[in-house]
């Protein structure tokens, strides 16, 4: 049968108008009537969103009516019954004012972005023409459909104004998102975000993730997880995870994946979710039946008419044939209700859904770094100290070279630590060369300090004639290569007066009153030995040197930087350095050693510093480990990734110097299960911990002398391998990734701390939920035990039943519930590493 639709002439309209004038009466709160009501006839025109569909959304839904008002509404109902006869003609007038609108809400999103003056004022004149003239259009060819209408977008020139759906408190940001929250290619991250409209009209949102190019990556819906605070999460992922590493073949492909991306939430008035609300107590209760059912059936048209949502052509012959059911009076209205009310509806609704006063947030910045980026586990050693021996013909001790480290590489990799970190390996300057542990004076057979940079030989572009050539390093990058390893050289911009610089660069060096050169000082630490780099004369000079010289090492198969001493230069500096050298290699990565102040660390990760050493070290009491584990866990990790060291051969606490083997053992397990990133510094294995008098540093410290070790010994000990089976649960357990899943968990004992760390199925690669509850005794002398309490829902456990932990360490397993009794002993196991098997 061929539907036509009935003709609507002038006097049609002008009643019409009356009457829409009569629904704005009856749409009030209070007695008041809503003054966002369009009083005019049109059909509203479509929104931008982040995926570049079109939207269609009219005026705001109105959901309270003044009762004495209810018979003149129902005579309006019927009057304007006769205008709509044909569900099929107003999807077709629908479908028109698609293709009439949809570049006047192209318009609208670009005038969501920061852009010029210029382009903005020409947005907003292209989107109020388009929508003018859309109006006069549709004033002449279709009527909208009466009763509840869905909200209308609301142009945003500015960023600080509201759009019809509000958006705020986007997670995560730092610095109103001026610097990007840090992810790793194909880690999944949450967002969230508040969106909400006014009154009791339900909303959607949706995630959106985007390129620098604003090809959209990913599209996901959000999930309410709180509606008292209207509170929409979405799980994220840029790419897919690879575990290839920068030097093989095929990285090339992920390093097109790296950089700058965008989130953007859209949030629109779910119109089929507040319909069905009521449509299902009206029903049942058998109040206004036929209004409803008649606005649910024309809303599905509309829904099936819409290009935004989406829908293939089996789809929108879905929604049609529910509507048509639903415009069916010879059957039940519960029938009637159940053609929109079920499975298939509400798939549709889940995966395309009518999106009615669609507004998209401004973008949020993420930068996407290369895999195992914020997840690392340090070996560092001085290659100068491996394959070193003492003559026996002498009794002096012969130095090890690149060609002998092949040893601290095996060892590394026997270990299971992925990444290698040597102190600088160029020429060592002669003038006043510091002897043993940093003496004034230094012995005829001192090396010197390696961070003593600079001599006749070459600068920082060269390698030690005594460690080798460039050649040899370039090998030795190679073997760490083959063995999975990473190579992270020390970079220390500071140099000897011995430094070519020093001739080359006169004004990068501040001059005393008496025209000599100032030598480094940290009081009350002295560096006679090191002249520091004055930037106030020529900072692009200096940048572009640098950036040579980090672009010459990785040449030769570096791939990480930890620099030291980064706060002791512009921030800026590094931040301009950091963009030019990731511009030509985005793989490379940066570690900020900066034992400083909060601020000035924060500021360097903005820079573009991947990782930070922390004050790790010296929390030490139950106390202190909690609230720092909090503190370096949580949102701050998508800015700035901690590493946690036990010792560095500057850092030598009282707490590893009385605790003994015990004590090794019980800060390795904090560092590996308490951040992603952490660090060992070679003869931990062998309980080298001496410390210098009156300082909190190594005796004997390596960086003034070549060290002889008995790696035989280290057997006795067992540190190395309680350091093989840490990183060999962080490279199974995904939940030892993470910077955000940490939660610290109740005990007893003031000497026993204990922690979980868990990631949901959704969060980790291998589709399965990963729990870690590490549980330790902090007293490297004394046996201690505790109840461990457990908030099973939290942690996604069962609460009916026990469930079966497995001691990662040692093989044993237990069965817990709610509350756990633990014993551990420094004789014994100074720790637990639980995984939960369900």
């Amino acid at each position: 049968m061929e539907h036509t639709s009935p003709r609507i002439d002038g006097s049609s309209l002008r009643e019409y108008t009356a009457r829409l004038n009569i629904e704005a009466d009856l749409c009030t709160t209070g007695g008041e009537r809503k003054k966002n009501v369009d009083n005019s006839v049109h059909f509203p025109h479509a929104s931008h969103h982040a995926d570049n569909r079109t939207t269609h959304a009219q005026t705001p839904i109105c959901r309270e009516f003044d009762p004495r008002k209810i018979e003149t509404f129902a005579k309006y109902q019927q009057f304007t019954h006769t205008i709509f006869t044909s569900s099929h003609t107003m999807t077709a007038m629908v479908e028109t004012q698609n293709e009439n609108t949809s570049a006047a809400m192209n318009a609208v999103h670009e005038a969501s972005t920061p852009e010029s003056k210029t382009t903005r004022r020409a947005t907003r004149k292209t989107a109020h023409k388009s929508t003018r003239s859309h109006a006069t259009h549709t004033a002449h060819t279709a009527v909208t459909e009466p009763g509840e209408l869905p909200a209308q977008p609301i142009t945003i020139h500015q960023p600080n104004q509201f759009g019809r759906i509000n958006i705020i408190n986007f997670k995560p940001t730092a610095e109103d998102d001026i610097y990007p929250a840090r992810v790793e290619l194909g880690e999944p991250f949450n967002v969230s975000a508040e969106v909400f409209i006014e009154g009791r009209t339900k909303v959607g949102a949706t995630a959106v993730l985007k390129t620098s190019r604003g090809k959209t990556v990913m599209s996901v819906p959000m999930t309410c997880e709180n509606a008292g605070l209207d509170l929409w999460t979405a799980t994220l992922r840029a790419g897919e995870h690879s575990d290839l590493a920068p030097w093989e073949d095929g990285f090339a492909a992920i390093k097109r994946h790296l950089g700058n991306y965008s989130v953007i939430i859209e949030g629109w008035e779910d119109t089929y979710a507040s319909w069905l609300h009521d449509a299902r107590i009206k029903v049942n209760v058998n109040d206004d039946v036929e209004n409803t059912l008649t606005y649910g059936a024309k809303m599905l048209e509309r829904w099936a008419g819409t290009k935004d949502a989406g829908l293939h052509a089996a789809e929108r012959k879905e929604l049609r044939a529910a509507a048509k059911t639903m415009m069916d009076t010879t059957l039940t209205p519960a029938y009637r209700l159940a053609a929109a009310d079920n499975e298939i509806i509400a798939g549709l609704h889940e995966t395309n859904p009518l999106r009615d006063g669609l507004t998209a947030s401004r973008p949020h910045p993420f930068r996407v770094e290369r895999p195992k980026s914020s997840f690392a586990a340090w070996y560092q050693f001085f290659p100068r100290s491996e394959g070193a021996f003492v003559d026996e013909n002498t009794g002096k001790i012969v130095q090890g070279t690149l060609k002998t480290s092949v040893s601290g590489l095996q060892r590394a990799a026997d270990e299971g630590f992925n990444i290698v970190y040597v102190p600088p390996i160029f020429p060592i300057g002669e003038t006043n060369r510091k002897g043993k542990d940093n003496a004034l004076v230094a012995g005829p057979d001192d090396p010197g300090s390696p961070f003593a940079i600079g001599s006749s030989e070459g600068g920082h572009d060269t390698v030690d004639p005594r460690l080798g050539s460039y050649e040899d390093f370039k090998e030795f990058c190679a073997k760490a290569h083959e063995l999975g390893l990473e190579v992270a050289l020390d970079f220390a911009l500071q140099v000897t007066p011995d430094h070519p610089w020093v001739k080359e660069h006169p004004t990068w060096f501040r001059t005393k009153a008496d025209g000599t050169i100032a030598f480094a000082e940290n009081p009350p630490k002295k560096y006679q030995d090191i002249y520091p780099i004055d930037f106030s004369a020529d900072l692009e000079g200096i940048e572009k040197e640098t950036v040579r010289l980090m672009n010459h090492w990785i040449e030769a198969g570096v791939t990480i930087f930890r620099v030291d001493n980064p706060h002791t230069k512009p921030v800026r500096f590094w931040q301009d350095v950091i963009e030019m050298v990731t511009k030509k290699h985005p793989e490379t990565l940066f570690l900020a050693e900066a034992f400083t102040r909060p601020a000035m660390v924060r500021a360097l990760s903005y820079a573009g510093f991947t990782q930070s050493h922390c004050y790790f070290p010296w929390r030490n009491t139950k106390e202190e480990i909690e609230e720092f584990l909090k503190e370096t866990n949580g949102e701050g990790g998508f800015y700035q990734h901690n590493t946690f060291w036990p010792t560095t051969p500057d850092i030598l606490t009282a707490y590893i110097r009385d605790n003994g083997v015990a004590g090794h053992a019980i800060r390795a397990v904090l560092a590996a299960m308490g951040s992603p990133s952490w660090g060992i510094y070679n003869g931990y294995e062998l309980i080298e911990n001496t410390q210098r008098d009156g300082f909190e540093e190594q005796a004997n410290n390596e960086k003034y002398e070549i060290k002889v070790r008995d790696w035989s010994k280290a057997d006795e000990y067992g540190i190395g391998i309680l350091l093989n089976s840490l990183n060999r649960v962080r490279s199974e357990h995904p939940a030892t990734h993470s910077y955000h899943n940490l939660m610290v968990l109740g005990t007893d004992d003031p000497n026993i701390i204990a922690f979980a760390r868990r990631t949901p199925a959704a969060l980790t690669n291998s589709g399965k939920d990963d729990l870690l509850i590490v549980v330790v005794n902090l007293d490297g002398h004394n046996e201690h035990s505790t109840l461990v309490h457990l908030p099973l829902e939290e942690l996604g456990l069962p609460t009916d039943k026990p469930f079966t932990v497995k001691d990662e360490l040692t093989g044993r397993q237990f069965e817990w519930s709610w509350d756990n009794y633990v014993s551990l002993a420094p004789w014994a196991d100074v720790a637990h590493v639980l995984s939960v098997e369900l």
